[in-house]
């Protein structure tokens, strides 16, 4: 019982420490953009974008919508992580990383209206994003290997 809670709350925290590390950049960068915006590390340029919608800025100016959908999905990750039993690591892993990203880019859209996205890739013309964005799609890289490797 002991060892089902401590895993639970591993979880949570794994989620908590991801939306600490995407807010703290966020900060980091709006109070300091001016000294960091187009600084090239070869892979990647630091940039500052107000993205007004989701990724690939889809429902732009929708933030009442998006906002509810981050409150909705955030919740439905949190019973998922705390009441489920059966689920396997890798399926908490992949509901805490995508729980601290939706709920990193959930706060800026309910505090401030937008997302702070600031990674620009040099390699390739992709959109600007962030911390929160990464881990959302960590967990989905997660999520479908799961899925394949159990459908084997």
């Amino acid at each position: 019982m002991i060892n089902k809670i401590q895993t639970k709350i591993y979880f949570l925290s794994l989620s908590i420490f991801i939306i600490l590390i995407d807010q703290f950049t966020k900060y980091f960068m709006f109070y300091n953009k001016k000294f960091f915006i187009n600084k090239d590390f070869i892979l990647f340029k630091l940039d500052f974008v107000k993205n007004y919608g989701a990724a690939f800025n889809i429902f732009s100016g929708s933030q009442i919508f998006l906002s509810l959908i981050s409150i909705i999905f955030s919740i439905l990750l949190t019973y998922l992580i705390l009441r489920k039993n059966n689920l396997n690591v890798l399926d908490l892993y992949s509901y805490s990383f995508i729980l601290g990203g939706t709920v990193g880019n959930g706060i800026d859209r309910i505090l401030k209206g937008y997302v702070i996205d600031f990674i620009n890739l040099n390699i390739i013309n992709f959109p600007v994003f962030n911390i929160a964005d990464i881990s959302i799609n960590i967990g989905f890289v997660f999520l479908l290997f799961n899925i394949f490797k159990n459908n084997r």
